[in-house]
């Protein structure tokens, strides 16, 4: 291990490698700040030039570097704008644009860039330690107990629901479930619910989905409630106030940091997991632990509710890259593509990866420690510049997001369909943000719902019926912990009512 650390300590800083990474973490940047211009497009359309170097540790490095540089910079827009352009900061706009509308987009920026970086670096730390043996963990992972762990994703539900809108919350993650089973289905490659429209053979898109059901109701709303939000379009006078975060603040983010870090990683370690369901996750497990006090205040503006969803999916995409390099399993689309690049540079990614080519190993999770620090300095010098776009008076930033909606989208599929569909979805959404339906179960429902009728095929088929339940204990764990996640948030709810209730009886 020490030698191996070594030759990608010497690899990794040479003025090449060096130039890579840092041109990768600033085109991931700018990119993840884009809705709907996620790390995918742009590693696709980067990887002829990866492939021109030659060289497959500096074409691996640039394209990590894009990629974590994606899902650092994404943050920007689920925050500023609630548009999330990338499955993996979705959960970053449930308390990232609450503070925003209060006047502390800064502060939601810094806190956002501290836990990204921390999450990042301590995912680098851990996939440097527990790498090797990791590879075989992933292993015992199949099919079954995926759909266990997409179960448990969606019993998240019970982090956004709020008091008394669990019945709202259940019936929008039905909804997202009925939306994925939109195209091709997982056992007949034949199309459903598609009414006869081509373009919905492959199901919905999730850029489209997710812009309909937050940044184009956000501007919809924003033309129609001018006045709760004048005061944040003019916030402070165009000076943006508030950056830095308090040695309170501090204090209380850093075991949810320390907590996320490893909980993401390990989460990322699972091929099909990754940042999306890890971000998810984090800030279910976050806000069911947290105290009464903190607890009311997720969803509407917590530092906490924040900084666990960053750092999940950034120490989820450190993890994400175990499968890759050591078993030649892809984990995500991104994933995907960058074994497809190291594929045509002639690596053969598994086991042997780390002794046949130490220097393509050990030089990329050095870079990553190296482009989480590049990240957080390029960032953290900018924030009082990329807070500016909420002093943008309103008539301006109505058309802005507009514009970036609609680009987003049609970038996604490159068909005029997408528009007409993120229209429709987007004036459903702004009708059901008006009675109060929680926006988030859906898209949970949504992104989960596919590859949950995917995994759960392939488990029947491969134990004849519903005995992978009984056969793979691991399934039925994963099955007990989802319920513990809906039913004690339910439990202590009740409980609170009843002791409310004594409490006045007794006055």
């Amino acid at each position: 291990m020490i030698e191996g650390l070594l030759v990608g300590i010497s690899t990794a800083f040479s003025i090449q490698n060096m130039l890579m990474l840092l041109g990768g973490c600033l085109i991931g940047t700018f990119i993840g700040m884009l809705p709907g211009l996620g790390p995918m497009s742009i590693i696709a359309i980067m990887i002829p030039i990866s492939i021109s170097l030659g060289d497959p540790a500096a074409a691996l490095i640039l394209l990590s570097g894009v990629y974590y540089g994606a899902i650092f910079g994404g943050s920007t827009s689920s925050i500023l704008l609630n548009a999330p352009g990338v499955a993996g900061t979705v959960a970053s706009s449930f308390d990232g644009y609450p503070m925003a509308q209060k006047g502390l987009a800064g502060k939601a920026l810094t806190v956002a860039a501290i836990s990204s970086f921390l999450g990042g670096t301590i995912g680098a730390v851990l996939l440097m330690i527990f790498a090797p043996m990791l590879s075989s963990v992933a292993l015992l992972f199949h099919s079954a107990e995926y759909f266990a762990l997409m179960v448990v994703g969606l019993s998240a539900i019970a982090a956004f629901a709020g008091t008394g809108n669990v019945a709202k919350a259940l019936l929008m993650t039905i909804l997202g479930l009925i939306m994925a089973t939109v195209g091709e289905g997982a056992l007949f490659n034949m199309p459903r619910f598609t009414m006869g429209i081509m373009d919905l053979q492959s199901g919905f898109s999730f850029i489209t989905i997710a812009m309909a059901i937050f940044a184009l109701p956000e501007a919809f709303y924003l033309v129609m409630r001018p006045k709760n939000h004048a005061a944040t379009n003019q916030n402070n006078g165009g000076k943006i106030t508030g950056l830095r975060i308090s040695k309170k603040e501090a204090r209380s983010i850093l075991p949810v940091i320390g907590r996320q870090s490893i909980q993401g990683f390990f989460i990322g370690v699972l091929p099909g997991a990754g940042a999306t369901i890890a971000s998810f996750l984090g800030y279910a497990v976050e806000r069911n632990i947290a105290s009464k006090e903190d607890r009311e205040e997720f969803g509407k503006g917590s530092i906490k509710g924040l900084a666990a969803p960053e750092t999940a999916n950034n120490a989820a995409c450190t993890g994400s890259f175990v499968p890759l390099l050591t078993l030649g399993i892809p984990g995500s689309g991104t994933t995907a593509i960058l074994l497809g690049a190291l594929i045509a540079l002639n690596v053969t990614p598994g086991p042997r990866l780390m002794t046949e080519q130490p220097d393509i190993f050990w030089s990329v999770i050095i870079s990553m420690y190296i482009g989480n620090l590049v990240l957080l300095i390029l960032n953290l010098p900018l924030i009082p510049y990329i807070a500016k776009i909420l002093t943008i008076p309103r008539t301006y930033l109505v058309p802005f997001i507009l514009f970036f909606t609609l680009m987003g989208s049609y970038i996604g599929q490159n068909n005029a369909t997408e528009l007409l569909i993120l229209v429709g979805f987007g004036v459903c959404a702004t009708i059901l943000r008006f009675a109060d339906y929680p926006m988030a179960p859906l898209l949970i429902g949504f992104i989960l719902g596919r590859m949950m009728e995917d995994n759960f095929s392939r488990a029947m088929q491969l134990s004849n019926g519903w005995e992978f339940f009984i056969d793979r204990p691991m399934s039925l764990g994963l099955i007990f912990v989802a319920l513990l996640l809906v039913i004690l948030p339910s439990y202590r709810a009740r409980r609170a009512k009843k002791l409310r209730d004594g409490t006045s009886l007794g006055d």
